[in-house]
């Protein structure tokens, strides 16, 4: 059991790493604010999920899904 429990601690903080660097490439929310005079309808406005941002988004999304999973795992003493 220690070994699995050393794989998954690398695993966890590989993906700490990754989702620290993710986030920081994500564009901020007040880049939006065109939104308020309309400008945001326009191609890169409606096809955001399939945009360099929407893919990130997607990303940290399951990568914060793991690292909770990870941290509870790693949190419990019989393991």
């Amino acid at each position: 059991m220690a070994v699995l429990r050393t794989i998954l601690t690398i695993v966890f903080i590989i993906i700490s790493i990754v989702l620290a660097a993710i986030v920081l490439m994500q564009e901020g929310k007040a880049a939006g604010l065109g939104a308020i005079s309309g400008a945001a309808e326009t191609y890169w406005g409606k096809n955001k999920g399939r945009s360099m941002e929407g893919a990130l988004v997607k990303i940290t999304r399951w990568l914060v899904v793991l690292f909770i999973l990870i941290a509870i795992i790693l949190n419990i003493k019989r393991f």
